[in-house]
């Protein structure tokens, strides 16, 4: 068991957990995902580290409650454990100096893009970072971002923040005005497709996190099975980060619904 200490919440639905895990912490990379479950009979939940701490032997979860195992996971507090925390588990980012890098992150998804700024910005790239959300209060991992990032733009839906309108919008206005030579997107399977055919109209390679349709996290189940460039992959071994011009979003959007009826009754279930 893996025992949490330390808990900050984002906002209503987001929280950051502080977990004491040494051996992971201290093998991490960029990218690197772990698998969690609460309770003996608990769902196997991805999520990516959004950052570790060696000399404490803790890394740093960040969990948006969405379904039923995510809702019992931030129902947890400091001092309680963990039940199964196993990691770190798929392909690491690929880093190098590429040059100038647009990072562009959605919800809950900034959190597992931070490691990867970090690690680019390391690497001596150029790092823009667009953090997107529908509301201010949904924007996280701010100030940590700009410190890793040459620039940071804030895109929220209701312009409550920074500038109104969609993460593609704050994209597109850096390509307009400079040479990028990468673009890296994690957020919602939607945000990436658009964000996946707006890169691809002005040919500026894009890199996609997919850690959201996994499940077992071993190549064991198949859950995370997706198209890309044609061929048969699987998200847990084969990435979980691929060309996004190459993935099939129609098909992972439409798998990701597959249960969404039945995931709101157990959460309804609980939740009485």
């Amino acid at each position: 068991m893996s025992k949490i200490v330390g808990k900050e919440y984002f906002s209503e639905n987001v929280v950051k957990l502080e977990v004491e895990a040494p051996l992971i912490a201290k093998a991490r990379r960029a990218g690197h995902f772990v698998i969690v479950r609460v309770g003996e009979k608990g769902e196997r939940i991805p999520l990516t580290i959004a950052s570790s701490d060696e000399s404490k032997g803790t890394i740093t979860l960040v969990v948006q409650k969405i379904g039923v195992s995510s809702s019992k996971l931030c129902a947890l507090n400091v001092g309680d454990e963990i039940t199964d925390l196993v990691g770190p588990l798929g392909k690491a980012t690929h880093i190098e100096n590429f040059g100038t890098v647009v990072c562009a992150g959605g919800g809950v998804g900034v959190a597992p893009m931070l490691p990867i700024v970090e690690a680019l910005k390391k690497a001596g790239n150029r790092v823009v970072t667009v953090l997107a959300a529908r509301t201010k209060d949904l924007v996280i991992l701010e100030e940590q971002m700009r410190k890793h990032s040459d620039e940071v733009i804030i895109m929220t839906d209701d312009g409550s923040y920074g500038k109104k309108g969609l993460v593609t919008n704050g994209v597109e206005e850096i390509i307009n005005r400079e040479k990028v030579d990468l673009c890296v997107t994690i957020g919602p399977a939607v945000m990436m497709k658009f964000v996946s055919l707006l890169t691809k109209k002005y040919e500026v390679p894009t890199v996609a996190s997919l850690n959201t349709i996994m499940v077992d996290g071993t190549g064991m189940c198949g859950a995370c099975r997706i198209t890309v460039g044609g061929k048969t992959k699987f998200v847990c071994v084969d990435g979980p980060e691929f060309d996004a011009h190459e993935v099939d979003f129609d098909e992972m959007l439409m798998r990701l619904s597959a249960y969404k009826e039945e995931e709101q009754n157990d959460l309804h279930k609980i939740g009485r």
